[in-house]
């Protein structure tokens, strides 16, 4: 079971139901793309698969180990979290330089002090930032920010990437650099990766796959091409074309 599968996944916030996913699957290796319109629970999904919300019920099976995501502990999930990657729209940066921060994560999985310079300055070379090494991180653009936080995912090599809306506040260029970064990586070492975007052209510039959630639901999924140009059903129909939807 070569895959990233999520099953009988309900996720509930007081009494409205936000998120309910009978089963839903990603092939390692893959690139799918997450669309919908704001609140549809893009984001929710990408929590409970990084383990960072508990919902009310649900399993995931990472690449061979299967979890029930109600009755996790942090000791048993770290080991899974440590196979993942997780992008936000808005970047944290630590009190401390661009080096530091990137290196953080290797810290905590105690590499070598020459591993660990070795594969911070590659990540740095990757997002084109190697001149900023030195640099306190919150005196950082929010794009060069935005980058750091990407490198600082990639440095630990995971195998599932989620990116949550990554390049939703950046300009081109620095969105032209994070889009060439994650499909190098893709390429190279055929990282299974979620993207949510709000970009569409996006999407389906990057996205083998794509899914459609609207109301907690996942609605649609297909490969990309038959996603834009022969959408199934009307809601998703609608949202590429820019009208309201229920």
């Amino acid at each position: 079971m070569d895959r990233v599968e999520v099953r009988n996944l309900e996720v509930t916030y007081g009494n409205r139901t936000v998120l309910a996913v009978d089963r839903v699957s990603f092939e390692r290796g893959g690139f799918y793309g997450i669309v919908g319109p704001s609140g549809a629970g893009k984001s929710t999904l990408l929590r409970i698969m990084n383990l960072l919300e508990r919902p009310v019920s649900g399993q995931l099976h990472l690449f061979g180990t299967e979890v029930d995501l109600t009755s996790l502990s942090y000791a048993k999930g770290l080991p899974l979290q440590r196979q993942m990657g997780f992008v936000a729209q808005k970047p944290s940066m630590f009190q401390a330089s661009v080096y530091d921060n990137v290196a953080l994560g290797l810290r905590y999985r105690k590499k070598s002090r020459m591993e660990m310079q070795a594969l911070v300055e590659e990540a740095l070379e990757l997002v084109e930032l190697s001149h900023v090494r030195d640099q306190r991180a919150n005196t950082l653009s929010g794009g060069e920010a935005q980058r750091i936080a990407l490198a600082r995912t990639l440095v630990c090599d995971p195998s599932l990437l989620l990116l949550d809306e990554p390049t939703a506040s950046l300009d081109p260029y620095n969105i032209s650099i994070f889009e060439r970064v994650i499909q190098t990586i893709h390429r190279q070492k055929q990282t299974t990766i979620l993207m949510i975007t709000h970009n569409l052209p996006q999407a389906r510039r990057l996205a083998q796959t794509c899914l459609f959630v609207n109301n907690g639901r996942i609605v649609e999924r297909s490969d990309t091409e038959a996603f834009f140009h022969r959408p199934r059903c009307t809601e998703l129909a609608d949202f590429i074309s820019g009208r309201m939807i229920c």
